[in-house]
C-alpha cells in the first residue's frame, strides 16, 4: 500500500496553512506554523513573496485538500471523478465523499487526534460499522450507520482512556451530521454532511477548475 512519506510539518509550511496532520501538536506552541511560518527550503521567507499563477493556486488548493484528508494522488483523483458523475455541484459532492470516508468519520468523532491516526485505527481492525469489523479507511459510510470501537480494543493503551477524554466539556467538536455517545465510544451518522456541517477552508471551485484543464 502506498504511503505519503513527506514530513508532515513541511507539508503545512509548503502550503502556508495548518493541515492538522499532527493532532494535538498542531494546537500547541511546538507547531511548525508557529515557529517557522514560511516555506521550507533554502529560500525560506523569500519563497513566500513570489506571485503565483492561477494554475499554481489551483494546484495548491488541490494539494491542500489531498493532504488534509490524507489521500494519495490516485485516490484523490478517483474521488473527484466519482463526484463529477453525481448530480448537483461537483465541489460539494467532492467534500461530501471525503467527509463520509470511514477514517474521516473516526477522526471527526474524536476517536483519533489526526486522520493518519484514524486510518491506523481502521487498518488495525479496531473499528466496527454496524457491529461488523471494517478495516478499509476509504469505506463510504451511510446515513444510519453506527461507528464504534471494538469491545476487545478498548483495553488498547491508545483507547482505554478515550471515553473519559471524550466526556470532558469541549474535548471534541463533533459536526452536526454525526452524533457521539462518549460513554460507549460510538457515533451515528445522522445525515449527509452539508457545507455548513463541514466548515472547511478548502476552495472546491479551484479544484474543479484544476481538473477541468
Amino acid at each position: 500500500m502506498g504511503r505519503d512519506l513527506d514530513p508532515k510539518c513541511k507539508q503545512c509550511r509548503r502550503l502556508g496553512e495548518k493541515l492538522m496532520l499532527k493532532g494535538e501538536r498542531c494546537f500547541s506552541s511546538r507547531c511548525a506554523m508557529v515557529k517557522r511560518n514560511y516555506p521550507p527550503g533554502f529560500h525560506g521567507v523569500k519563497g513566500s513573496k513570489h506571485r503565483h499563477s492561477d494554475y499554481s493556486l489551483q494546484l495548491a488548493e488541490k494539494q491542500k485538500a489531498k493532504k488534509q484528508y490524507h489521500l494519495l494522488e490516485k485516490q484523490f483523483k478517483l474521488t473527484f471523478e466519482k463526484a463529477s458523475k453525481q448530480p448537483d455541484n461537483t465541489g460539494e459532492n467532492l467534500l461530501r465523499l471525503l467527509e463520509m470516508r470511514l477514517d474521516n468519520a473516526v477522526y471527526r468523532l474524536g476517536f483519533a487526534s489526526s486522520r493518519s491516526q484514524a486510518r491506523q485505527l481502521v487498518n488495525h481492525g479496531h473499528i466496527q460499522v454496524n457491529n461488523r469489523k471494517v478495516n478499509i479507511p476509504s469505506c463510504q459510510i451511510k446515513v444510519g450507520d453506527i461507528i464504534k470501537i471494538k469491545d476487545k480494543s478498548k483495553e488498547n493503551k491508545l483507547i482505554k482512556d478515550l471515553s473519559e477524554k471524550l466526556s470532558r466539556p469541549g474535548a471534541v467538536i463533533v459536526p452536526g451530521w454525526l452524533n457521539l455517545d462518549a460513554k460507549e465510544i460510538s457515533g451515528k451518522v445522522l445525515h449527509q454532511p452539508s457545507l455548513v456541517d463541514i466548515q472547511t477552508n478548502i476552495n472546491t471551485q479551484m479544484i474543479v477548475e484544476y481538473y477541468s484543464k
